[in-house]
């Protein structure tokens, strides 16, 4: 199975790629498959459905790459999306189906937030090591099994309007940047390459004005000069070289 997936630690860099080994098969039916709290690549508490999981090697790929701003994202991967919301440093992420779309998944973890930070003080996040907050995931238990059976009209209708309104919310497909051979990338990194090319791009367009600029400097210097030179050799012909004849 050829992996695909979306883009805190955010100096490392995993050279190591998604296989079929990273997830392991799940029952059809289900829609939200595996859930996680984490504070950069330390995992705070997670649930997974059944035997379906996403193995530890990907969970570090992924929250390697995620940027420490506040953002939402959606990685894709075969017939499963990664979704994820950072806030405030903490990550909260889950794995679905791809047939269940972003609204939900996204309602279901903006109540994963609501529930956590109720749940744990900022300084308790903080000081949290891995899988320390374990006593969270019965709480991340209840809710997939809530939003994967029925879940609640008015968040789902939030998460509608949040995904309508937030610009950030992406989709980006793995696979052609694996295909080439590159890690993974956060699309922020590329974001940044591309500022990088843009400045570049500014600053070479400048120098390009200059250049110009000096150009027609001279051509006009130069044209000035001939001018000069012709009228003072057509003038030569009858004044002589000194010019002393025609006074």
């Amino acid at each position: 199975m050829t992996p695909a997936a979306y883009s805190n630690d955010s100096d490392r860099r995993i050279s190591s790629h998604f296989t079929a080994a990273d997830t392991q098969d799940r029952p059809a039916a289900m829609s939200l498959i595996h859930a996680l709290v984490a504070r950069g690549t330390a995992v705070l508490a997670e649930h997974a459905t059944g035997t379906a999981e996403l193995k530890p090697a990907a969970q570090i790929t992924i929250l390697s790459k995620i940027p420490p701003n506040n953002s939402k994202l959606t990685y894709v991967w075969q017939d499963r999306l990664i979704h994820y919301v950072s806030s405030d440093g903490v990550v909260y992420l889950v794995m679905a189906d791809d047939s269940v779309g972003r609204r939900m998944p996204f309602a279901f973890l903006a109540e994963v937030e609501r529930k956590f930070t109720s749940m744990f003080s900022p300084d308790v996040v903080v000081s949290a090591g891995g899988h320390s907050l374990e006593d969270f995931e019965p709480e991340l238990a209840r809710l997939m099994h809530q939003y994967t059976t029925a879940p609640p009209a008015d968040p789902l209708k939030q998460a509608r309007t949040d995904l309508d309104n937030v610009k950030d919310i992406m989709v980006q497909n793995i696979d052609s940047i694996l295909q080439r051979g590159e890690r993974l990338d956060l699309l922020v990194d590329k974001t940044d390459t591309l500022a990088g090319q843009a400045y570049a791009f500014r600053r070479g367009a400048r120098s390009v004005r200059r250049q110009q600029w000096w150009k027609n400097t001279k051509i006009t210097v130069l044209t000035g000069v001939v001018g000069v030179l012709i009228l003072y050799l057509f003038i030569a012909q009858f004044c002589g070289a000194s010019l002393t004849h025609c006074r």
